[in-house]
């Protein structure tokens, strides 16, 4: 009773402790925030109107003053209780001490970065920027992200847990911005060498300003990814969180750029060679931003996959997997597409440009994700034995029979309704085949997707089911009656025989424990036996007795029992 009431005052204690630190940390958090904010409005308003505090906005300037004076010391009062309580190393430990840092630290970098990258840019193309909002908010946020950079980087008060999220947060924001304002700026300049000058609003600004500009936040954000990635030791982190980070961002979004992008390039070269129902000048202006993103997201994918061949085994299985994931999403989607135009042609064979522009589609998304998800996929080359199966290639072909499954049963349900909603309504708006020629095209390819991807896995589960057959189960159910723990020889004789097994204590012995095992490879002198006994039994029922343990040894008594 006293174990049971010191567990359960323990269990309490340690929930308290947690809820106390959850409080404590969430409070920081809020403060810091607070007197971050007010003393931006106050540098705000020093820069603005050269150390004249006093302005008009009153309430701007009284909140400015309350959120730094009231704000800013129980920060501080806060944060110096906090520190001394890291001198305990089970308070280093704790998880809320690694996801405040964690929180503040990306807020601040985001804030601070994006400010300062503003302020920059607004200087080109601008006559009288306004600098002095962005100037102090980003002084203030970077002087947070130093003192909490200083914090997670100290020598003994440091996170024990969440060690390399600085360099996941620094690196994946940076990465985004960069890549983001680099295609923004290739594109920029692609268009205007593409359709001329005549594309920019004249009148505005000159065309290189916003290239300027877009070139400005570029570098801010490969600095910061550089910075983090590289000087801050990011890639030779060997952690699940910077594998998820480097899957997730730099192949995954990467790739859906890249491959998005070359779609829309070839989309528009076969509009402009086959379907010029529209102005050059209006076809032509999808082509530089896809040639941009097209591009800096083959870079970014490129780099990111050479990367990943560098770190662990299950890492580049993943980035493959993930690879070949996106570009079959590509050419499964260009295979709806063409099923689907290619019905509106039957239905009308004088289709108009909209039914030509799907059919171009299609077949620009098929072109580009065919090839690619060949190539990562390598449907010729498939395993053909169980120990060529890499791990997770079977969960992959799950998820992607799932979520195609479930896609075609949406569009099935889709069809139907459309079936139902022509014979029992109006029959004046069209044929059926016009009605549900979109979700049909969907429900094929959806269906080609499902059908291939569990023939594969019904090919794999044949092949891990020959390297390892089941053993035969000629014993189906056992009742086995000991004095000794039950759990060894249960197990044993489960995996033995594949047989259930009921358990019955005897009553006319104490519990005897098993004999000690001298080599951890090998099994109790009692469980050999017992499985020695049951050797050559095809019973489906057996009753297993276990005598006590007498001087003359352990008797064991094996009787099959009939079913009636």
């Amino acid at each position: 009773m006293n174990s049971q009431v010191s567990t359960t005052w323990s269990a309490a204690r340690s929930a308290q402790l947690t809820l106390r630190r959850l409080i404590l940390y969430v409070l920081l958090f809020a403060l810091v925030v607070i007197a971050a904010i007010g003393l931006s409005g106050l540098l705000e308003r020093l820069f603005s109107t050269g150390a004249v505090l006093v302005s008009t906005d009153v309430a701007g300037l009284a909140r400015s003053l309350a959120f730094t004076l009231i704000g800013g010391p129980l920060a501080a009062l806060l944060w110096w209780v906090v520190w001394k309580r890291l001198d305990d190393g089970a308070e280093r430990v704790s998880a809320g001490w690694g996801l405040y840092l964690a929180a503040v630290y990306a807020v601040s970098l985001i804030v601070f970065v994006t400010a300062l990258l503003g302020m920059a840019a607004s200087f080109i193309g601008q006559l009288e920027p306004q600098w002095y909002s962005p100037l102090s908010v980003g002084l203030v946020w970077a002087g947070v992200w130093f003192w909490h950079r200083w914090m997670w980087r100290h020598a003994v008060k440091h996170p024990v847990n969440l060690d390399d999220v600085p360099a996941v947060i620094g690196s994946v924001f940076g990465l985004l911005v960069g890549a983001i304002a680099a295609i923004t700026a290739l594109g920029s300049l692609l268009d205007v060498a593409i359709r001329g000058y005549t594309s920019l609003t004249p009148g505005t600004e000159a065309w290189w300003q916003s290239v300027l500009r877009a070139l400005v936040w570029a570098g801010g954000g490969i600095f910061v990814w550089w910075w983090h990635w590289f000087r801050g030791g990011g890639r030779k982190l060997e952690t699940a969180l910077v594998d998820v980070a480097l899957i997730g961002v730099g192949i995954f979004a990467a790739g859906i750029t890249a491959l998005g992008s070359a779609g829309v390039v070839g989309f528009v070269l076969l509009r402009t060679a086959f379907d010029r129902g529209d102005p050059i000048s209006e076809l032509l202006a999808p082509l530089a931003p896809a040639l941009a993103g097209a591009t800096i997201g083959a870079l970014v994918w490129r780099y990111h996959r050479v990367s990943g061949a560098h770190r662990s085994v299950a890492t580049r299985r993943a980035s493959q997997l993930v690879t070949s994931g996106v570009a079959l999403a590509a050419a499964a989607s260009g295979i709806g597409l063409v099923i689907n135009a290619a019905l509106a042609m039957a239905v009308s064979p004088l289709a108009g440009s909209g039914t030509r522009t799907l059919l171009l589609g299609g077949i620009s998304s098929l072109v580009v994700g065919g090839p690619a998800w060949w190539q990562a996929w390598k449907p010729a080359g498939q395993p053909q034995t169980a120990d060529a199966i890499p791990p997770g290639r079977r969960v992959y072909l799950i998820v992607f029979f799932g979520i195609s499954a479930v896609v075609a049963l949406i569009a099935l349900l889709v069809i139907g309704y459309r079936l139902f909603e022509f014979l029992l309504g109006d029959v004046t708006g069209g044929s059926v085949l016009e009605r549900i020629r979109a979700p049909l095209g969907l429900l094929v390819a959806a269906g080609f997707v499902a059908a291939y991807h569990f023939a594969l896995w019904r090919r794999e589960h044949a092949l891990l089911a020959a390297a390892s057959p089941a053993k035969a189960h000629t014993i189906e159910q056992v009742t086995l009656v000991t004095a000794s723990f039950p759990e060894p020889l249960s197990k044993a004789i489960t995996d033995a025989t594949g047989a259930k097994v009921a358990v019955w204590t005897r009553a006319d012995a104490e519990r005897e424990a098993l004999p000690a095992e001298g080599d951890p490879s090998e099994e109790p002198e009692l469980v050999r036996r017992v499985l020695d006994a049951l050797s050559g039994v095809t019973a489906k029922r057996v009753l297993l007795v276990v005598g006590p343990t007498t001087g003359q040894g352990t008797p064991i008594e094996v009787i099959p029992l009939e079913t009636t």
